[in-house]
C-alpha cells in the first residue's frame, strides 16, 4: 500500500485525506458501540436474567483489555498505526455483530472481550494518530468536530432504533448484525481506499514511562475510574429503577447526542481559549455536582425527570474531557505519542477492571453510596487539575515544574 507524507496529503482529493479519515473512524467506531451500549442493559437483563453484581463482572470483563492497551507497543514493532487501528475497528463490528448469538453468561462475557479487544485498541491507537496528525493550533477544534461527527452517527443509530424498534418487532440479533456489519464494512473501506499516511515524527516503539507526564497519568487515572462508575451503573439504574424500555433507553441516549452534537465543537473553541486548566476545573466541579445529586435520587427519592437530566448534562462534561487531549500533546515529545497513548490507556483503565465488580456488590446494598463514590473522585480529580499550569508546555508540565520555555502573555 502507498505511503505518503501528511504534507503530501493535502494534494490529495479532499475525502481521502488524514483529517477526512479521522473523521470517518470516529462515525463508524459507535455505529456498532453506541448501539451494544443502547441495547446492552435490557439486553441482559431480559435474556441473561443479570443484577448488579453481574453487570459489574461484565464491565470488569470489558475493561481487561483497556488494562491491557499497552500491548499496543508490542504490536506497533509489526503493523502500522493505521493498519492496527483499522483491523481492529473491524474487529469491533463483527464481535458487536455477533453479541445476540451468545445468550448466556459465558457466551455474553466471551463475545464482550472480543469487542472490547477491537473498541479498546482501535481508541488507542486512534487517540494517537489524531494528535499526531492534527497541528497543536487547531486541535482543540478539531477534535470538538470529530467528536462532534461520533455523536452525529450514534445519532443516526438511535433514531433509527427509536423509530423502528417496536415498530418493526425488532430483535436484539438483527440490530446488532446491522450495526456491527455496518462497521466492520467501513473499516474495510478504509483499510483499502486510504493510502498509509507517515507522520514527521517516527514514533518510539518501546515502553514509556516519563516522570514529567505524572500529572497526566494521573489525570487518566481518575478519570477510567470516575468514568468507569457512570457507564456502569448511570443507565443500568435508568432501566432497573425507573423501568426504562429499549427504545426509552434510545430516547435517552438520542436526546444526550442532540446536546453533543451542539456542544462538543463549542467545548473544543472554549477550551482554546481559556486553557485546559480551566476547562478540567470546570468539569470536574459539574461532575461532583451531578453525582451527588444521583445519589440524592435514592436519598430523597427524587423522580426519573431529574434522573434523565443529571444523564445528558453528565455527557455534556465529558466532552470536556478533550482538554485532557491536548494538554498531552502541547506538553509531549512528539515521538512519545504512540507509546505514551498506550501507557496511559492502561493506566486510564486500572481501575476500571476492579472497580465495576466490587462496586457491583455494593450497588446490591446501597446504590446511592456508588454515585457519592464517584463525586469524590471529581473532587480528587479537581484538585490535580488545579496543577496544570495556565500554558502547558514542554518543561512546564505542572503548577510545580520549572519552566523551560517561553509561553504566550496573559
Amino acid at each position: 500500500m502507498k505511503t505518503i507524507s501528511l504534507s503530501d496529503a493535502q494534494t490529495l482529493p479532499f475525502w481521502r485525506r488524514p483529517v477526512t479519515l479521522l473523521f470517518l473512524m470516529a462515525a463508524a467506531m459507535p455505529i456498532a458501540f453506541s448501539t451494544w451500549s443502547a441495547l446492552l442493559n435490557n439486553f441482559v437483563i431480559e435474556v441473561a436474567d443479570f443484577d448488579g453484581s453481574d453487570i459489574g463482572w461484565l464491565h470488569t470483563v470489558r475493561e481487561i483489555p483497556g488494562f491491557l492497551a499497552v500491548g499496543v507497543i508490542v504490536l506497533l514493532m509489526m503493523f502500522r498505526e493505521q493498519v492496527l487501528g483499522l483491523v481492529a475497528l473491524v474487529m469491533l463490528g463483527v464481535a458487536t455483530a455477533l453479541t445476540a448469538q451468545f445468550p448466556s453468561m459465558g457466551g455474553i462475557l466471551t463475545i464482550t472481550m472480543l469487542s472490547s479487544i477491537g473498541f479498546h485498541y482501535y481508541e488507542t491507537v486512534n487517540q494517537s494518530l489524531q494528535l499526531q496528525w492534527i497541528d497543536k493550533a487547531r486541535a482543540p477544534q478539531t477534535l470538538g468536530w470529530i467528536i462532534a461527527a461520533g455523536s452525529a452517527a450514534t445519532f443516526l443509530a438511535y433514531v433509527l432504533i427509536v423509530l423502528t424498534w417496536e415498530a418493526f418487532d425488532l430483535s436484539y440479533s438483527i440490530v446488532y448484525w446491522l450495526s456491527g456489519g455496518l462497521t466492520a464494512c467501513v473499516g474495510m473501506f478504509c483499510l483499502l481506499a486510504y493510502p498509509q499516511f507517515e507522520s514527521p515524527n517516527p514514533q518510539r516503539k518501546q515502553f514509556v514511562l516519563r516522570k514529567r507526564y505524572w500529572l497526566y497519568y494521573a489525570l487518566q487515572f481518575m478519570s477510567g475510574a470516575r468514568r468507569q462508575i457512570f457507564v456502569v451503573f448511570a443507565g443500568f439504574m435508568m432501566v432497573e429503577k425507573f423501568g426504562f424500555a429499549v427504545h426509552e433507553v434510545t430516547s435517552l441516549f438520542l436526546i444526550t447526542l442532540m446536546a453533543n452534537m451542539v456542544s462538543a465543537p463549542l467545548v473544543g473553541k472554549a477550551v482554546a481559549v481559556f486553557g485546559e486548566r480551566r476547562a478540567l476545573v470546570f468539569e470536574y466541579v459539574g461532575l461532583a455536582v451531578i453525582f451527588f445529586l444521583y445519589g440524592g435520587l435514592y436519598f430523597f427519592g427524587w423522580g426519573v425527570v431529574l434522573a434523565s437530566a443529571l444523564y445528558i448534562f453528565n455527557h455534556i462534561f465529558f466532552s470536556l474531557a478533550l482538554a485532557l487531549k491536548t494538554y498531552f500533546q502541547k506538553i509531549a515529545d512528539p515521538g512519545d505519542i504512540a507509546p505514551t497513548a498506550a501507557v496511559a490507556f492502561t493506566i486510564n483503565h486500572i481501575a476500571a477492571v476492579f472497580l465495576p465488580a466490587g462496586l457491583g456488590y455494593l450497588w446490591l446494598a446501597s446504590p446511592q453510596l456508588v454515585f457519592l463514590a464517584a463525586a469524590g473522585m471529581a473532587i480528587v480529580s479537581l484538585g490535580l487539575a488545579l496543577m496544570i499550569p495556565r500554558h502547558p508546555v514542554e518543561g512546564n508540565e505542572t503548577i510545580f515544574a520549572r519552566q523551560r520555555a517561553p509561553h504566550p502573555a496573559e
